[in-house]
């Protein structure tokens, strides 16, 4: 039998998050009026959607960097690669493939900046990455409103404004249920009107990227990131190259987070050219955080648990809010507040976690100087 006790108050804090939305969602869906068979339905669509970019997030937690929030600077890097081949009037799979064939150099350029600056801004990586998707955002929306049809030619008149240069702000997407439809299963179930959808290869996608995940944690850069992460001043003293290590977990989450868009976005069928990466980030965090991860700590599991329990509140609190109040408005800044807000909480749990553990460590210390101290003082007297 194990020795070790639980310390029940830390597991408590750590199951507070996902144990107050399965709460929240317990009380709502009676409210909202859906039946069983439709959440399913839209779970099911919503899950393949998004899983993958809250997965992206994992590799930077590893490395102690917290949530990376830049990991929209890739979902750009995919929307440029859906609109170049676009323009080459490319669909499909083979749509896709280009997409993130074009989008791969992006994410990486994109991913070793992002890492060189919060490298700069060690401790603060979390609200750097934030600022630095807003920089990047402004640049990329000046490069799809001017410089395409201007300075870079499209042909594919269909994506152009009636001006002759800049994207439009809506894109319908070639691409469209390309990986969905791919290999799917429909089955009818009573009580609901169309049948639902399982998009048996975006699930399959989605678990050789968490496979992915798992083995990456095992491998030797794996286990470096590890050690950077619960340490960087030990990494740094056993020789480790801590800032390269940095980097390239940025990188990876990246380019993880580019192809987490496209699979988004084939899911979705159309583009929202300049705001569609706006929440990417900050919905995938929320994802991750819901499931109970934490920013220093995160799990496949976490992230599967999280899609779930983030997408039924969003499909739920709306109608809930109609029925509850008779304004269907309610529901939506209920679920806008929680976005926002379960990413502000988790940040306060951190810093108190923090805190409770230095000073646990100081107790620590000082236990043990004072039982060397003890000790000393018994050996002078037996001498």
């Amino acid at each position: 039998m194990l020795n070790k006790k639980i310390d029940w108050r830390s597991t408590l804090r750590q199951a507070m998050v996902p144990l107050l939305f399965i709460v929240i969602i317990a009380l709502a869906i009676p409210l909202s009026g859906f039946s069983s068979a439709h959440l399913i339905g839209e779970i099911l669509a919503r899950f393949a959607r998004d899983t993958f970019l809250a997965v992206s997030l994992i590799i930077p937690i590893l490395a102690g960097m917290g949530i990376n929030f830049a990991i929209s600077l890739g979902a750009m890097a995919a929307q440029i690669g859906i609109i170049i081949s676009q323009n080459f009037f490319v669909g499909g799979i083979p749509g896709m493939l280009l997409s993130a064939l074009i989008g791969l150099p992006f994410a990486i350029l994109l991913g070793w900046f992002a890492g060189s600056v919060m490298n700069k801004a060690k401790g603060r990586e979390m609200i750097s990455s934030m600022i630095l998707a807003f920089l990047i955002s402004g640049i990329y929306q000046f490069v799809v409103l001017y410089i395409m049809g201007g300075l870079i030619p499209i042909q594919n008149k269909d994506i152009l404004l009636s001006r002759g240069y800049g994207i439009k702000n809506s894109i319908p997407l070639a691409t469209k249920g390309a990986l969905d439809n791919l290999w799917n299963i429909k089955f009818k179930i009573p009580g609901i009107m169309r049948p639902l959808n399982i998009p048996i290869a975006t699930y399959i996608v989605i678990a050789l990227v968490c496979v992915f995940v798992v083995w990456f944690k095992k491998t030797k850069i794996g286990h470096d990131m590890k050690a950077v992460g619960q340490s960087q001043r030990v990494a740094d003293s056993a020789g480790m190259k801590v800032d390269k290590i940095r980097l390239q977990s940025i990188i990876i989450s990246t380019v993880m987070a580019m192809l987490g868009q496209l699979i988004y976005l084939q899911n979705i069928g159309t583009m929202n050219t300049y705001n569609g990466t706006d929440q990417t980030s900050l919905f995938a965090a929320a994802a991750l955080l819901i499931g109970g991860a934490s920013v220093a700590s995160a799990t496949i599991p976490n992230a599967l648990i999280g899609v779930i329990l983030f997408h039924l509140m969003f499909i739920v609190m709306p109608n809930a809010g109609k029925n509850l109040t008779g304004n269907p408005a309610i529901g939506e800044y209920f679920r806008s507040f929680i976005s926002y807000g379960v990413v502000a909480l988790a940040l306060v749990m951190h810093a108190y976690s923090r805190k409770k553990a230095a000073e646990e460590e100081r107790k620590a210390l000082h236990h043990q100087k004072a039982k060397e101290k003890l000790a000393n003082t018994e050996a002078e007297a037996k001498a």
